[in-house]
C-alpha cells in the first residue's frame, strides 16, 4: 500500500503469546484413595472446534494415532477497529541506532483494533473440564496483561490486555451410544492489540540553518542570530595552525580580554566576539579563554555545547 512493502508479524506474535498462555496447563486424574496416579499436560494447537470434533470420529490415515481428549484449540474469530484507544497519529517512536552515522529508527501511532479469540476446552469427563477452567479463570478479573515484543528494529514492548468476555459449555453428545462423547467448553477473549505501521530509518539532524531574517539592510537594524554546536576546551592548550573559533573571550574584564587577544594573535588594535575565528599560535593564551573547533570538525560523540554567535551589519554587535 502506497508503494512501501513491509511486514512486521504482528497477528503472528498476537496468535503465538495467546498460545502460549495456555500451552502448559496439566490435570491430574487420583484413584478411590486420593493418590494420584497419572498427571498429563493437556495439548493446545491453533484449530477450528469443528475440525477436532471431526478427527474424534473419523481418521482419513487409518495409521495415523488417534485423538484423545483432553485436549484444546483456539482460534481467531474476528477483528475490529477501537476508536477509543487511538491516540494522536503523527506522534513518532524514535529509537537511534547503535551505529556511528548517527540515524536514527521510527514509526507513527499503531492502530488499536480488538482481535476476538475463541478457546475451547474438549474433554470426556466433566471433572476433567473444571480441572483445567480452574486453571484459568482466576487470571482473569476479567483481563490479563501481557508484554509483546512488537518492533525488533525499535525493541519496542507494548501491554496488551487480554479480557475474557464469556464462558459457556456444551455436550455433543446426541447419538447412539457408540458416538464419542465430547463435552466443550467455550471461551471467548477480545484482545486489544496494536499493528504498526512501516519502520524507517534516516539520518539524525544534527546542525540546523534558519534565517530568521532573509535579508535585511544595515538601516533595519537587524540582528542576524547563528546557533551552533561547539565543544569548549582551553586556548593554552590548542593545537598550533589549526582554524578555531572563540567560545568564551576569558576570565578578566572586557578590556584586558581583549588586549590579551591582540597580544596572543600579534595584533594591533582589534576587537574580538565570541565566534570569531582565528587560528591557534604558541603564543600566550588569554586567561581563562576557551575556544571550539568547526562545527565541520566536531565528531558526534563529543560532549557538546552550544555557542550562540550575533552579527550585525551595522556593526553595533
Amino acid at each position: 500500500m502506497y508503494g512501501n512493502h513491509f511486514y512486521n508479524e504482528s497477528t503472528r506474535r498476537y496468535v503465538a503469546v495467546f498460545g502460549t498462555m495456555f500451552n502448559d496447563i496439566q490435570i491430574g486424574r487420583s484413584n478411590n484413595a486420593g493418590t494420584e496416579v497419572q498427571r498429563m499436560t493437556v495439548p493446545i494447537n491453533y484449530a477450528p472446534m469443528q475440525k477436532i470434533l471431526a478427527k474424534l470420529e473419523q481418521d482419513p490415515n487409518l495409521d495415523a494415532p488417534a485423538m484423545t481428549l483432553p485436549r484444546m484449540s483456539f482460534e481467531i474469530t474476528g477483528m475490529a477497529y477501537n476508536a477509543e484507544r487511538k491516540l494522536t497519529s503523527m506522534t513518532r517512536q524514535v529509537n537511534g541506532s547503535a551505529g556511528s552515522d548517527g540515524s536514527v529508527t521510527s514509526l507513527f501511532t499503531p492502530a488499536p483494533y480488538d482481535i476476538e479469540f475463541q478457546l475451547n476446552i474438549m474433554t470426556k469427563y466433566n471433572e476433567d473440564g473444571m480441572k483445567i477452567l480452574e486453571q484459568i479463570l482466576p487470571y482473569f478479573k476479567p483481563d490479563c496483561t501481557v508484554s509483546v515484543k512488537m518492533i525488533d528494529e525499535l525493541n519496542t514492548y507494548v501491554d496488551v490486555p487480554i479480557v475474557l468476555t464469556s464462558v459457556s459449555q456444551e455436550d455433543t453428545y446426541e447419538a447412539d451410544f457408540q458416538t464419542r462423547r465430547a463435552l466443550v467448553w467455550t471461551l471467548n477473549f477480545t484482545m486489544k492489540a496494536y499493528y504498526f505501521g512501516p519502520v524507517s530509518t534516516k539520518k539524525q539532524i544534527k546542525f540546523v540553518d534558519v534565517d530568521l531574517y532573509p535579508s535585511f539592510a544595515i538601516s533595519d537594524s537587524g540582528t542576524e542570530i547563528e546557533v551552533t554546536p561547539g565543544v569548549p576546551v582551553s586556548v593554552a592548550s590548542l593545537t598550533t595552525g589549526t582554524a578555531y573559533r572563540i567560545y568564551d573571550l576569558g576570565s578578566a574584564s572586557s578590556t584586558t580580554n581583549q588586549a590579551a587577544w591582540n597580544t596572543y594573535l600579534s595584533a594591533v588594535g582589534q576587537s574580538y566576539k565570541v565566534g570569531d575565528a582565528f587560528t591557534a599560535t604558541s603564543g600566550t593564551a588569554p586567561t581563562g579563554a576557551t575556544a571550539t573547533l568547526p562545527f565541520t570538525a566536531i565528531d558526534i560523540d563529543d560532549d557538546w555545547k552550544h555557542l550562540v554567535i550575533k552579527s550585525d551589519g551595522d556593526g553595533l554587535i
